[in-house]
């Protein structure tokens, strides 16, 4: 056997063990450790009102009118004392009529926050926060939906001094039908957030509904492209707070339009991955515990898939000599193409969810490829560009809280 070809069979099964790691071991061996050493963390159930310390609702907002004022009518309907419920829009930049229509709602108790110029949400929240006047932020987008009790969910968590932020759980909704449209990826998520959360490891949160301390927000730097995962680990990394998921704190948003739109969103993420471990690469030391763990196995693992599936690839055209490698490659020529298929079958297609899931995984990675040829290039910016929505396409219908 010779040198190159010893390097090629490393390779190779480097590569297969990284993503068979990633998407299977690590949620068998986080299961084990949450029942070993993790904890159900639960929150106070607080009897009165008056006890309840105020909140800053903050939603940031780019060219959203057509969804802004369903947006406000949701948040004034959020079951909390309304005295201690400040509710903010801070738009970025908006050249639509996103201000006009929060101006609407300033005698019901909204503010305005109008930035003409557009900075990027990153900017935005920096500015903004300082000058809420909560105990507790709330952060949320324009598109989302909050349940009515989800703020005082969220806020019983900082009884628990040791609690600097508390994350809810996002629902999709088909935008037709309103129906739940959770899918296995999404429901496999939820599933590491709460065994990360009992481990007191819980990855950053979902910019659609989560709470943090004020005084424990750390300005982040404005090209900042994933916010709602930087923000709460540069709080635990700076004043070693804990972070909790809440299941019950629920809000919804509607699922992406079409694959094209989930892929740029996913390619955002991606870019804003690479980036963060740039301002995050010191929780990836082992003193720093489970989050160490968690931060390399769910997210650093996670990132480079799409370079350890063309790398397995690669090799595994280099090995063909050997009629075990030619099956594997056989292997994943079906794979791939079962994949390509998945988008382009019915849902009566038989074995259609297999299908399916095996596109949703190789266009995931593909996008957080290119993610990294964004972030190594410099081209993605730190400012968001709006997702269009049903409501756009149907004047005057209310979406679905």
């Amino acid at each position: 056997m010779s040198l190159w070809h010893s390097i090629f069979v490393g390779l190779f099964w480097l590569s297969a063990s990284g993503i068979l790691y990633s998407y299977a071991v690590y949620p068998i061996i986080l299961l084990a450790l949450a029942r070993i050493f993790g904890r159900e963390h639960s929150n106070t159930d607080r009897r009165t009102d008056v006890e309840f310390p105020p909140v800053s609702l903050l939603i940031a907002a780019h060219n959203e009118e057509s969804v802004i004022e369903d947006r406000l009518r949701n948040a004034l309907l959020l079951d909390y004392p309304k005295a201690k419920l400040e509710i903010v829009v801070a738009s970025d930049g908006s050249i639509d009529r996103t201000a006009e229509i929060a101006r609407r709602y300033e005698t019901r108790g909204v503010r305005l926050i109008d930035n003409v110029a557009r900075r990027g949400k990153a900017s935005v929240l920096n500015s903004a926060v300082p000058a809420l006047s909560g105990q507790i932020v709330i952060l949320s987008d324009a598109n989302t939906h909050m349940d009515p009790m989800a703020v005082r969910s969220l806020v019983r968590w900082f009884d628990d001094p040791e609690i600097g932020v508390a994350c809810g759980r996002l629902v999709l909704t088909d935008p037709e039908s309103g129906n739940n449209v959770d899918g296995v990826y999404w429901r496999f998520e939820t599933f590491l957030k709460k065994k990360e959360s009992q481990l007191g490891a819980l990855l950053g949160s979902n910019g659609a509904i989560y709470a943090i301390r004020k005084n424990l927000f750390c300005t982040i730097p404005d090209q900042t492209i994933v916010d709602d995962f930087v923000i709460p680990l540069l709080s635990k990394l700076r004043h070693g707070c804990k972070i909790v998921y809440d299941c019950e704190a629920t809000a919804q948003e509607e699922s992406a339009p079409d694959i094209r739109t989930e892929f740029r969103r996913r390619a955002r993420i991606g870019a804003g991955g690479w980036q963060a471990i740039g301002i995050l690469w010191r929780l990836l030391n082992p003193m720093r515990g489970w989050i160490a763990f968690t931060f390399f196995s769910h997210k650093v693992l996670r990132w480079l898939c799409p370079f350890f599936m063309i790398s397995m690839f690669v090799t595994n055209l280099l090995l063909i000599s050997s009629m075990w490698y030619r099956w594997i490659l056989c292997l994943q020529i079906v794979l791939y193409a079962a994949a390509f298929l998945g988008a382009r079958v019915s849902k009566e297609f038989p074995f259609a969810k297999i299908l399916r899931l095996l596109h949703m995984f190789t266009t995931l990675n593909a996008a957080l490829l290119v993610g990294f040829f964004r972030w190594a290039a410099g081209t993605q910016r730190g400012t968001w560009d709006r997702t269009r929505r049903t409501a756009e396409a149907q004047p005057g219908v209310i979406a679905k809280a």
